[in-house]
């Protein structure tokens, strides 16, 4: 798999489980800890700076096109 594909299955995964959390708890961090994620994904294209893919990146996963 590409860091892309991981990233995004990561983020996938972690806004799926931060609002369940927040479901379940109806504790209000789970929502910021969301909103957090959700922005980080969205400025990555702009910046192309998104802390995941540089870890991935130190590991020696191979880069696709989105984070190169």
């Amino acid at each position: 798999m590409s860091v892309e594909r991981i990233t995004f299955t990561i983020v996938g995964i972690l806004i799926m489980a931060t609002v369940g959390g927040y479901l379940a708890t109806q504790n209000i961090f789970f929502l910021y800890a969301s909103i957090f994620v959700g922005f980080m994904i969205f400025q990555a294209p702009f910046t192309k700076f998104c802390p995941l893919p540089l870890l991935l990146k130190m590991m020696g996963v191979k880069t696709g096109s989105v984070f190169g």
